[in-house]
């Protein structure tokens, strides 16, 4: 617990701080840039599972992203967590427990849409309760979900992704989204977005 609390301390200088500073990650754009020439955009999302306008975004634009971009091949998609409480690091620790992509889409579907059901509750523990019963209804068990949820590399992996996205990326608020190198600003209409991505097809 002392090891979390260090971290969500780190994770409130950083955001301070980034107002101040403006840091590249070349490794990423390089990335970035060779799916873009292998004729596939890249669309990351940095996301909080218990933030409601990400649960929006992905609602009103991923869903539709998928059925038109992501499963022709066109478009690669990519969720990032950035959880900003306790009840998203456990829900982010259940989506890794998902090593089928197609799963772990339907739990990120599943999980903002049930966001308001699972994401309050009177301890850590009754949202955990909550959160497992959508992880059920795509196949895990309450043992398999029990050991992401303690399991210290998954954690340790969840929240250094969240570290480097914040300095790697400008990242004020959940969610921020980036279609390739360029952030996208636009409201979370799927025309809008559309219209921006065809830019970069």
């Amino acid at each position: 617990m002392i090891k979390i609390l260090k971290k969500i301390i780190q994770f409130k200088t950083l955001i301070f701080l980034s107002s101040f500073l403006i840091f590249t990650s070349c490794d990423k754009k390089a990335e970035d840039n060779k799916k873009n020439i292998n004729g596939k955009v890249v669309v990351k999302v940095f996301s909080s599972l218990t933030c409601p306008h990400c649960a929006n975004f992905h609602k009103e634009v991923v869903v539709k992203l998928k059925e038109q971009y992501i499963d022709k091949k066109i478009v690669e998609f990519k969720h990032h967590g950035f959880p900003l409480d306790m009840a998203a690091l456990n829900a982010e620790k259940i989506l890794y427990c998902f090593k089928d992509e197609e799963k772990q889409f339907n739990f990120l579907t599943n999980i903002y849409a049930k966001q308001k059901n699972w994401a309050v509750g009177p301890d850590i523990n009754a949202i955990n309760d909550s959160i497992k019963i959508i992880g059920k209804e795509l196949g895990l068990d309450d043992n398999m979900m029990d050991k992401c949820l303690v399991d210290k590399k998954i954690e340790e992996q969840i929240l250094d992704e969240r570290i480097n996205a914040q300095k790697n990326y400008k990242i004020s608020s959940t969610p921020t989204i980036y279609i390739n190198n360029k952030q996208y600003k636009g409201d979370y209409d799927f025309k809008k977005f559309k219209k921006e991505l065809d830019k970069q097809l």
